[in-house]
């Protein structure tokens, strides 16, 4: 039986141990923190619960088949609910207008006609075009890796790529099917959800609201963490380990091969690794061995392009919220100045936010009659931003949110009705989940970092070494992450065909 090693017990760590594991290698995974699930982990406080990181579920399948390809029944593990509104959009102008976003053709269609019959047309229009390139990029870019040029650079895969039409920006794509200015920021501005601005973004991305459309937004019983600890308790029913609270510090490489960890210095030797600790981070701080990070030097990676970060306020609150959906996004008078603000660097003026309200999906997560809220802005990257996190700055950010939150119904007293508080700044995201830069979404996902232009799961710069991740292909987001879990598993088992245990 052969080992591996896997480094950080985030999304696709946990998911390319258990398909490993179930297929009869000896997986062990050493996790820094006390608790799996990386930046899907989860705060407890004066009996409030917090999911640190992505709070809303798509492509429930996904998520279900990590279970399904291990040989257990997903309801075993995580239940879900279908949130009807998905999500609540309100524009921050004088007259506030709200949009109740469903995933119900008819009602969606409706919202669409009542801003003209161009609007309506046009979006009807964008979900045919954009449908069609999603189906290509499933088939071809999203599910698969890319080991060699000759991989892409062949008549065949050229036809495909140019089926995507990725050399538009997500806002321009939209703007071209529809007329109606708010309902094209709302679908544009979810490419932020993987942490590129859709100034810049490629049209390509503008599949996140159409995969909302299609398939749903759900809400995991327990929060989003109860998928970490899922995939960690079917990892240990398989017979794998984990060990918390235990720091890689190096990855062991001898003769241009991944030999093991180190761990408090002591080595742990194995047949292969796998990190999930972020890539960028992986290649600077953990493989030691120059000949070993190939093109990945210190220099590359300082001159890559980061995603946005996010500061977070998670606040316990006295009473329930009845008029606010489970999730809420507030967007700026002028979204265009507010994303070119925070992949600037510049302080933001009139911040865009999203509020997520977990005890909504689950009442267990907050004390009965009383609500948990989760209040996210997106901001810059430590690197990019030409101010410090100091307790001025999160407090002026601070004040914008609570601002916005109490023009919602029911909210106009929200900033006396916090109890208990904590949050997540950049700088947080960098120190507790090693995030390059505080980069929440690891590298962007623009043109020339994506598909084979981004780092992919087999090394090759050394063997035996392979990674997983947000800032690996095929990209970030819960779904596209477990998509790396899986590929990552397939690329170790390709390598190693005489590794056939089952």
């Amino acid at each position: 039986m052969k080992k591996v090693i896997v480094i950080g017990a985030g999304v696709a760590g946990l998911a390319t141990a258990v398909r490993l594991q179930s297929k009869g290698y000896k997986v062990e995974l050493f996790e820094k923190n006390g608790i799996p699930g990386g930046k899907m982990n989860q705060i407890k406080q004066d009996g409030y619960t917090f999911d640190v990181g992505p709070t809303l579920v798509m492509m429930p399948k996904i998520y279900e088949d990590v279970y399904r390809d291990a040989g257990r029944d997903p309801e075993d593990y995580i239940k879900m609910k279908r949130l009807e509104p998905m999500y609540s959009v309100y524009f921050n102008r004088p007259e506030y207008p709200r949009y109740d976003v469903s995933s119900d053709l008819v009602k969606l269609g409706e919202m669409m006609k009542e801003k003209g019959p161009e609007t309506m047309l046009g979006f009807q229009q964008y979900l045919a075009e954009i449908y069609k390139r999603y189906l290509v990029a499933e088939k071809h870019f999203i599910t698969r890796p890319f080991r060699s040029w000759k991989d892409i650079y062949n008549p065949f895969m050229i036809r495909q790529a140019m089926k995507l039409k990725t050399f538009d920006s997500a806002n321009n794509m939209m703007a071209k099917y529809i007329p109606d200015k708010d309902i094209q920021q709302m679908l544009a501005f979810q490419t932020l959800y993987i942490g590129v601005s859709p100034q810049n973004g490629p049209s390509l991305y503008n599949i996140i609201p159409m995969i909302e459309i299609m398939y749903g937004v759900w809400f995991l019983k327990g929060g989003m963490h109860s998928m970490a600890q899922g995939m960690a308790k079917l990892l240990e029913e398989l017979g794998g380990t984990i060990r918390y609270s235990s720091e890689v510090e190096e990855i062991f490489i001898e003769g241009g091969k991944a030999k093991g960890v180190k761990v408090d210095g002591e080595i742990f030797e194995s047949d292969y690794v796998v990190s999930n600790a972020d890539f960028p981070y992986t290649m600077k701080n953990l493989v030691k061995d120059e000949k070993s990070k190939g093109k990945y030097t210190d220099r590359k990676l300082d001159s890559m392009d980061y995603s946005c970060s996010c500061l977070i306020f998670y606040w316990g609150m006295d009473k329930k919220y009845e008029g606010v959906e489970t999730h809420t996004f507030v967007v700026s008078e002028d979204l265009d100045k507010n994303l070119t603000q925070i992949f600037s660097g510049e302080y933001i003026e009139d911040a865009s936010i999203y509020l997520s309200i977990p005890s909504r999906g689950d009442e267990e997560m907050a004390p009965e009659g009383k609500d948990a809220f989760y209040v996210l802005m997106p901001t810059s990257e430590l690197s990019t931003a030409k101010y410090e996190y100091n307790d001025e700055i999160i407090a002026k950010y601070r004040e914008k949110a609570l601002q916005k939150i109490e023009k919602l119904p029911g909210c106009e007293n929200v900033r006396n009705e916090i109890v208990t508080e904590t949050m997540m700044t950049p700088k947080d995201f960098e120190s507790k989940f090693n995030a390059y830069n505080g980069a929440t979404f690891g590298l962007q996902p623009t043109l020339r970092q994506s598909n084979h232009w981004r780092p992919q799961a087999k090394c090759k710069s050394c063997e035996n070494l392979y990674f997983a991740g947000s800032s690996v292909h095929p990209g970030a987001g819960v779904p596209i992450v477990l998509e790396s879990g899986k590929i990552c598993a397939e690329e170790l088992r390709r390598d190693n065909p005489e590794d056939d245990f089952n």
